[in-house]
């Protein structure tokens, strides 16, 4: 039932976009298709804005019939708007956001660092690593964690061969500095388990841009991307499978100063970890899972932005980003506590699957993004998890766009 409200929601918003796009209120060339007498207080000249015959006629200008007594005036006829033209149209520039996928297209390289904190459920649906390998062997890590702080830095390029279409790719480094292990499977090992930090290439990305609406005041874009296994998943560097994640992402101008930027789509596991029935031997106290542990993830976000300063050659919008996950599928580790031969209690003596299907996770993230000239920009900005289901608690985000 969700779901079909989800489609309903996506296609409700394609149409109002399309719609809007063929009834744009407003173009930069709206100025240039009025007669004079419209402007107004626009016009220039000693009578400007006074709508006099003195004025209209300065100006080489027309005016109603009837508002000078004896005055014989001819109305122009308005034309129709001019199509809005590749200068006019938003740039790479407009994208405030620093989480949402920006809608507007164009040739880019990004540089991206995140600093993440406090995740505590690292295999959920094989989302950031794959399963614990005491979970009937998984391929990722030995020990269990219940906290994991994490940095990751991107580097993308993004080539548009025209307004509507662009392709990109995108190469991640990973670190992880595990915070507290409470288990493990490798015997080598004795409490306190040891944390050892991991750092490494992480899955590649690559994917595409197709602009279906792209006007002076939206854009409305399908984003195709998909991950490869690229990074070592015994070490937590990668997911160990592929994925895809098909996209909407949207664009809309307010004002001259106020933006409004969203997404929403899906994060689809191909391939993945699989767990029989029982997915472990029978543990008491926790309620079994089998199937496969990867599963789908459906995102979402918002951000308004608010052009604050506009320089001549500097602009500094601040932007709010509501961004969320809700897990449509897949297992997720959890643990059994038991006595150690020695006495004392192992707070993950035992690993059992549990589903993670259901889990919504609510991140509000706070930034501002700094724009120099034409081409550069650096966004910095600061997150926090609203919900107790969280992918990391915390997270620092620094970015560098460079737009051609």
């Amino acid at each position: 039932m969700m779901r079909m409200v989800l489609i309903v929601a996506v296609l409700a918003l394609f149409c109002e976009a399309f719609a809007a796009e063929q009834n744009d209120d407003y173009s930069p060339n709206d100025e240039m298709t009025r007669p004079v007498w419209q402007l107004g207080s626009n016009t220039v000249g000693p009578n400007a804005g006074d709508g006099s015959p003195e004025a209209m006629s300065n100006l080489g200008g027309s005016f109603p019939s009837g508002q000078a007594a004896g005055t014989t005036t001819k109305t122009k006829k308005s034309k129709p708007p001019k199509p809005v033209s590749d200068s006019q149209m938003p740039t790479i520039q407009s994208v405030k956001v620093g989480y949402i996928d920006g809608a507007i297209i164009g040739s880019q390289i990004r540089i991206r660092f995140d600093a993440a904190f406090r995740d505590n459920a690292t295999d959920r649906a094989e989302f950031f690593y794959p399963r614990y390998q005491g979970v009937n062997n998984g391929p990722g890590p030995t020990s269990v964690l219940t906290d994991l702080n994490f940095q990751q830095l991107y580097l993308q390029a993004e080539y548009a061969p025209s307004k509507r279409f662009s392709v990109f790719a995108e190469v991640p480094v990973r670190w992880i500095q595990p915070q507290l292990t409470v288990g493990n499977v490798n015997p080598a090992l004795t409490p306190p388990f040891a944390n050892v930090n991991e750092a490494g290439l992480s899955d590649l990305a690559a994917g595409f841009k197709l602009a279906a609406v792209a006007s002076s005041n939206q854009y409305l874009t399908f984003q195709f991307q998909a991950y490869f296994p690229s990074g070592n998943a015994s070490t937590g560097l990668g997911t160990n499978h592929y994925s895809v994640e098909p996209a909407l992402l949207y664009y809309r101008r307010l004002s001259d100063r106020v933006a409004l930027e969203a997404q929403v789509g899906d994060s689809h596991p191909i391939g993945g970890s699989f767990c029989p029935q029982p997915c472990v031997a029978d543990l008491p106290g926790l309620p079994k899972a089998s199937g496969g542990f990867a599963g789908d993830v459906f995102f979402y976000g918002v951000g308004p932005s608010y052009v604050l300063y506009r320089g001549e050659h500097v602009r500094i919008a601040p932007v709010v980003e509501l961004v969320g996950w809700r897990v449509l599928g897949g297992l997720e580790t959890n643990c059994v506590s038991g006595k150690m031969p020695d006495g004392k209690v192992n707070p993950c003596l035992n690993q059992d699957a549990v589903s993670a299907d259901g889990t919504n996770i609510v991140n509000l993230k706070v930034g501002a993004r700094t724009s120099i000239g034409r081409h550069n920009s650096f966004y910095v900005g600061f997150g926090h998890a609203v919900t107790r289901s969280h992918w990391y608690e915390e997270i620092v985000r620094v970015e560098y766009r460079y737009s051609f």
